[in-house]
């Protein structure tokens, strides 16, 4: 047992996603007025279509997935990513408490039309319009094709990598075709990942670059 909790002692980064989640249901419960509303012209130009709830509950096996798989085969790239998802989503926990935001463009949904539009209307009921921005599906999918993208191991699978790519897209344009999110949260999100990106990784591609100059130099 010792040997266990010593092989796995990184997995106290996790209690994070308890933090996280009572803070969001706390936004969630006290922000429900006089909170502004994100939109752009974009957004009315983009339809609703009900079958993008498939990638966007995806999205949970997606990043639990990878970082279930860091986890176990690589602490380096399980505690990159697990820096890199969780300091955007407590930018976006801080942000969403001093600057209160929300949507106003959901559509009314018939859940009888069929199982995706049932599955809209569950989502509806469970995740208010509000606390928006910087989208957190946008931003952790991101992460995690980020973290896919530079894994030593997983470099290698071309499909793997193009899965991956084509997810996180369908990701993020399911959370403007479900109305989840306006185009500005999910630009939002990709600021800040594009930011943090370099805060997470430019140090180890800083010093990876010094060993490749040494190595030639030698």
């Amino acid at each position: 047992m010792k040997q266990f909790v010593k092989k796995y002692q990184h997995a106290w980064v996790l209690s994070f996603g308890l933090i996280y989640l009572c803070w969001f249901a706390y936004l969630e419960r006290t922000v429900t007025k006089r909170y502004h509303i994100m939109h752009v012209a974009l957004d009315d130009y983009i339809p609703f279509s009900e079958y993008f709830i498939i990638p966007y509950l995806l999205w949970f096996a997606y990043v639990a997935g990878a970082v279930a798989y860091f986890f176990f085969t690589s602490k380096e790239e399980y505690y990159q990513l697990c820096t890199y998802l969780f300091c955007g989503m407590i930018i976006s926990l801080i942000v969403c408490s001093f600057f209160h935001n929300g949507t106003n463009f959901r559509p009314v949904i018939d859940p009888d039309k069929n199982l995706c539009s049932w599955l809209v209307a569950k989502l509806y009921q469970a995740d208010t319009c509000t606390n928006v921005f910087p989208s957190v599906h946008v931003y952790n999918s991101v992460c995690t094709h980020v973290a896919i993208r530079r894994s030593k191991k997983l470099r290698q699978y071309q499909w793997l990598q193009a899965g991956s790519f084509i997810l996180m897209v369908s990701i993020c344009l399911a959370t403007v075709f479900l109305k989840q999110h306006s185009v500005i949260d999910g630009v939002g999100a990709g600021i800040m990942a594009y930011a943090l990106y370099y805060a997470v990784y430019g140090s180890s591609e800083l010093l990876g670059e010094k060993k490749a100059a040494r190595k030639a130099i030698g």
